[in-house]
């Protein structure tokens, strides 16, 4: 069972070099990592060329966002198994892909998703949040709640029956899919009690005020087009639900 890795990068220099690694490091042989590239201005493409690495395909041109970027990379996969591993992000441990395809093998599942871990990224052993999906369930996307989107690994055949990314999504196309592949059309899925990704803070649907109300806008956006009923008390609630959370797992 081969499985597709997708890393959209713009401007990545920093961080490209440890994304890369951690993959090449993973024990599990068959992967295809698959590299998009958004034209960067920086050093990125000559980093990714300049070492060994497991990468299979790599493309540097424009695109029309990060959306746009993920479908190009699920177009050239030819892996059972599809992810996505931002630029800015490593897996947690040499192990998770095996893990991974460990469980698809084993069982009779279409979809499967874990936890993420956050870190400053001055500091990448401070984690300073612990994102667990161990309590979400497809109801819960009514609220704004979506298991994490990093973790996430579908069998490549479901792109091809429900769709891909919606491009025209800034912030929540990765919600919308979710909500699709998980709640409309109930792919089976399992979850897996264990970080797979390490993540540095400060990405593009948290970094401003004008980023959250964006992304709450798309969410009623998606539901409504998925005809699921809510409301924006709903989705705003999600934030009383996550400060409960976190004074409840401080106790």
């Amino acid at each position: 069972m081969k499985v597709t890795i997708i890393t959209v990068t713009y401007n990545s220099a920093a961080t490209i070099q440890m994304c890369i690694d951690s993959v090449n490091l993973q024990t599990y042989a068959s992967i295809e990592h698959i590299i998009i590239d958004g034209a960067s201005k920086d050093n990125t493409v000559e980093i990714i060329n300049s070492h060994p690495n497991r990468v299979r395909k790599l493309i540097s041109e424009p695109d029309k966002g990060m959306y746009d970027a993920m479908n190009k990379g699920i177009k050239l996969a030819s892996g059972d198994i599809i992810g996505i591993l931002n630029s800015d992000d490593y897996f947690c441990d040499n192990y998770v892909v095996e893990k991974i395809a460990k469980t698809f093998m084993e069982e009779n599942i279409d979809a499967l998703y874990g936890d993420v871990r956050f870190v400053n990224p001055s500091d990448l052993n401070k984690i300073v949040r612990y994102y667990s999906s161990k309590k979400f369930n497809p109801d819960k996307f009514k609220n704004g709640f979506m298991p994490a989107h990093p973790s996430f690994y579908v069998k490549r055949k479901f792109f091809e029956i429900y769709g891909n990314y919606k491009i025209d999504y800034k912030i929540a196309g990765d919600f919308e899919l979710l909500l699709r592949f998980l709640y409309c059309n109930k792919l089976k899925c399992k979850y897996l009690e264990m970080p797979f990704i390490t993540m540095r803070t400060g990405g593009i649907s948290n970094n401003s005020i004008i980023s959250n109300y964006i992304l709450n806008k798309e969410i009623y956006r998606a539901c409504k087009e998925n005809r699921i009923k809510t409301n924006y008390v709903n989705i705003y609630s999600k934030y009383l639900i996550k400060v409960f959370e976190l004074l409840w797992n401080k106790k």
